[in-house]
């Protein structure tokens, strides 16, 4: 059992928040031997990243190889350099690119956090210099629950809806693999053996152990932690950051109910998820047009970052749109609760849809980067917050359609629910969606024809590598994204913009070390993940561009932070 918060005192470092910044910030220092303090106000461990892919993106890393691709730092260089106007991000987004790689063969070298390279994953803007086809983004290595013993409870759990057969998780892959099982020997196999392992958690668990995704690598960063010495406090709420001759000195807070207070030789990490659930925040930060859904942590409210700035700190210059966006449906579940559902690779740029907006026309490449979809929305305007995704029931046998399920043999429930509206023809879903007459109608017939000449004219969906790898090449089309839309009756379901995860945040160093209004570091205060401005100046350049950066700024600043106990150790002998 862990010494309680009360009996502790003093500590090396302090690390507010257990994301993945948080948590490789905390393993990190106890790699560098260190004590290390975790706080998290949450009831539960993993903040947004345990509901996440848990992709990493980290250019050059060594593990590429494997899959067919050569380290290539000059190529990242280039690529980054290509992608981002922001000046101001230069200095961040190269030492991102110094530190990302060291940072991932450390933590594998030292505590076994693993990954393996996805083969496809094509840089989101994949016609720019120095874009990658695949190699940079790294997906983690499956984890047994079971060796978290009794902190297995206190994980944070995955969406219900990107889970399977009532909660068992799988990969991206594993998804895909299990959606042709009727059709693949090797598929229902694998299919039945991971049910079997399902099944025979429940009888002991609350939920499967077998753990994918942002849930593996929270779990495996939490174990990694815990064993060798990191403590970790849930329901722990901290109020205040004291500084004694301008540097971090002690922190102040409430735990149990109970005031607390808990000196520091190093300083403290602040990696508390951002602001996306903060309506104050998202409402002074992001563009008006934003809804108030997210589907993030509920206690990434911007706290942390709210600490930095009393503690002398300075907000980053203004993005723009100041978060990375996704479009989302929004479910309300039968047992309660909203589910808002990601729109991100499944569907939007399978062959045989179209979204449009409230006048029934397109208005953006469908088939785009997530972040990219949103940023055409808002330019759109009003007109396009919610846009509609319109397909046949073909495609939703296919591929699925938001929370539907490929294969689902009714759709009534979610007809009923107003989730999905449906008509017998254009003009009878025009109707029910409030649009123009005649403007869906023509909308479609107008994309069939790009469709029949092989070529998206107006915006150029499928022509790039990332798009076309969300397409469905078994299809055998021309372009892997362009489908007919109908004949035959319709369906659409409403897309909203939504904050994955802030851009915006604490003005920072290069190793994490946050800045005051001079742009001098504060000694001993640090941030990491969405609390920290974006080292990519608000753009996103591939799959798990928010994780890859939280990671390697966690691990950066807890490294400085040890070269400061060792100085302060010297002080004292």
């Amino acid at each position: 059992m862990q010494q309680s918060l009360a009996e502790l005192g003093e500590v090396d470092l302090i690390v507010l928040g257990t994301g993945a910044a948080g948590l490789t910030a905390a393993l990190t220092a106890t790699l560098e031997g260190l004590s290390v303090v975790v706080l998290e106000a949450a009831p539960v461990v993993g903040g947004t990243t345990a509901r996440s892919s848990g992709t990493a993106w980290i250019p050059d890393n060594r593990l590429m190889r494997a899959v067919g691709f050569a380290p290539d730092a000059e190529a990242a260089r280039a690529y980054l350099s290509a992608l981002i106007s922001d000046a101001d991000a230069q200095e961040a987004w190269q030492a991102f690119l110094t530190h990302a790689p060291k940072m991932q063969a450390d933590l594998e070298d030292r505590a076994e956090i693993l990954f393996r390279p996805y083969r496809s994953a094509p840089d989101y803007q994949s016609n720019l210099e120095g874009a990658a086809s695949g190699g940079r983004a790294l997906e983690p290595i499956e984890f047994d629950g079971r060796r978290l013993d009794s902190w297995f409870d206190r994980l944070a759990e995955p969406m219900r809806e990107l889970t399977v057969l009532g909660g068992m998780m799988v990969t991206r892959a594993e998804a895909q693999r299990l959606i042709h099982a009727e059709r693949s020997p090797a598929a229902m196999m694998e299919g039945l053996k991971l049910l079997l392992r399902h099944l025979r958690d429940r009888l002991r668990f609350r939920r499967g152990t077998r753990l994918v995704m942002g849930n593996a690598l929270v779990a495996r960063l939490l174990h990694a932690t815990l064993i060798r010495g990191g403590l970790v406090f849930t329901n722990a709420h901290v109020r205040e950051i004291e500084l004694t001759e301008g540097r971090v000195a002690r922190v102040g807070g409430v735990y149990g109910e109970r005031p607390f207070s808990l000196a520091t030789r190093a300083g403290v990490v602040l990696a508390g998820g951002g602001f996306p659930a903060d309506p104050e925040m998202t409402s002074r930060y992001l563009p008006t047009l934003a809804p108030g859904h997210s589907p993030a942590s509920p206690f990434a409210r911007g706290t942390t970052i709210g600490l930095g700035i009393k503690a002398g700190g300075q907000m980053g210059p203004d993005l723009g749109l100041n978060a990375l966006w996704f479009p989302s449906s929004l479910w309300a579940r039968p047992g309660g609760g909203l589910a808002v559902y990601p729109h991100i690779a499944l569907d939007r740029a399978k062959p045989g849809s179209i979204i449009i907006d409230q006048a029934g026309e397109r208005f953006a490449n469908e088939a785009s980067s997530y972040h990219d979809f949103c940023a055409a929305m808002f330019r759109h305007g009003p007109a396009a917050c919610p846009a509609w995704m319109v397909v046949g029931r073909d495609f939703i046998r296919r591929y699925g359609l938001g929370v539907i399920r490929p294969r689902t043999p009714s759709l009534n429930r979610f007809l009923r629910s107003g989730y999905l509206k449906t008509g017998k023809d254009p003009e009878e879903l025009a109707r029910e969606l409030h649009l123009p007459p005649g403007s869906l109608s023509r909308s479609i017939a107008k994309f069939n024809e790009c469709v029949r000449e092989g070529r998206d004219a107006g915006f150029r969906r499928g022509e790039s590598a990332y798009e076309r790898s969300n397409g469905d090449a078994s299809r055998g089309f021309a372009n892997p994204c362009l489908g007919e839309v109908g004949p035959g009756r319709l369906y659409a379901v409403a897309l909203w913009p939504t904050p994955l995860a802030t851009a915006r945040g604490l003005l920072c160093g290069i190793s994490g070390e946050v800045l005051d209004n001079e742009g001098h570091a504060i000694p001993g205060l640090y941030a990491a993940g969405n609390d920290m401005q974006s080292v990519f100046g608000g753009e996103y350049p591939g799959a798990g561009a928010q994780i890859g950066p939280a990671m390697t700024f966690g691990w950066a600043a807890a490294r400085h932070a040890a070269r400061r106990v060792q100085d302060f150790n010297g002080r004292d002998t």
